[in-house]
Order: structure tokens, then sequence, then C-alpha cells
């Protein structure tokens, strides 16, 4: 029987599928399928600071990029701060991410991350990463909302997940968006 917060989260993580369709030159990454390492360190930092039965505040961020959350598994977190601060390694992989250094110098100011994940959870309506094929043919970040198409046909997936993060016990009296744009707020 699944009872504590972190064994939601990690059991929302470990049947997270996109299936649908998109728009020929975006590609969806998956960490938890991708790289073995990201489910192992994604369980321990759960099990770490949401290793109990308490409500959190839900903060709703955009998608996770390929350097943050589509390597570690953990929105807003890259390798870096995942070992500095939250004191989990990563041997496969290693990650720098400019939304992961804003989040964390907030939660530094908030008190560190034992206090901070203690009241708040982080997570997306789309919660795996985007990328897009440049017209060179690199791979670049992408988010839902940058192609019309694109966010037509995750939309269904997005009004999904957020019904799943609710289902965990999040405490949405009061819900938290990232970001300058309305763009979360479709």
């Amino acid at each position: 029987m699944i009872s504590t917060l972190a064994e939601k989260i990690i059991e929302f993580n470990k049947n997270l599928h996109y299936t649908g369709d998109i728009p020929n030159d975006f590609r969806i990454l998956n960490p938890y399928l991708d790289n073995p390492e990201t489910l192992t360190v994604m369980q321990q930092f759960y099990n770490k600071f949401y290793h109990d039965d308490v409500s959190r505040k839900f903060i709703i961020g955009i998608n996770p990029s390929r350097h943050g959350a589509g390597i570690t598994g953990i929105p807003f977190t890259d390798t870096k701060r995942l070992e500095q601060v939250c004191g989990i390694s990563m041997k496969s992989a290693y990650s720098h991410e400019i939304s992961s250094v804003f989040l964390y110098d907030m939660i530094k100011e908030f008190g560190g991350a034992a206090e901070f994940y203690q009241k708040f959870y982080i997570n997306s309506p789309f919660p795996l990463a985007i990328v897009r094929r440049t017209k060179e043919g690199k791979w670049i970040n992408a988010n839902y909302y940058d192609d019309k198409y694109l966010f037509d046909a995750v939309k269904p997936f997005m009004v999904n997940t957020l019904i799943k993060h609710i289902n965990i016990g999040l405490d949405t009296k009061e819900v938290f968006v990232l970001g300058k744009k309305k763009r979360n707020l479709h």
C-alpha cells in the first residue's frame, strides 16, 4: 500500500509516458526511460525530502529542460545542485541548468532544501522534456507553448497530469505559477 508522499510521487514518475502525437520537428524525452540512474536518483530525492504524509503547496513550472529534470528527473534540478545542495550524486551525467541556479538560490534564501521541500512540491503540467530540431539539425530545448500544434497535441495529457498531481495529496488552496508570461495559464 502506498502511504507516503514520496511513494506517490515515485509511482507517478514511474508511470509517466507520453504516447500522443506531436509535430515532426519535436521530440519528447522521458528521463525515467532514457537513463536507469535517473530513476534511482529521483527515488533517492523523493525519499529524502518527501518521506512523510504531509501535504505540500504546489508550484507549477514549464516543462523540464533537457539539462535539468530531463536528466535528473527532479524539476528545476541539474546534477550540480542535486549533488551540492541535495546531497545526491549522479554518476552517469553532469549538467548545469540556469533555471536550477535560480531556483536553488531561492531555496537557499528560504532556509535550504530540507525546509523548502517540506513545504513545496514543484512540477509541470507536462513533466517531460521537449526538444526541437533546428534548421541546422541540432536538438535544442523547447516548451509546450512554443508551437500551437504542439500545445494542442499535449494539452489533454497536461490536464490529466495536473489532475494526477492534485490527487497525490497536494494543498491546492493556493498554487504558485513560475514564469513571467501567462503561457503557463493557457
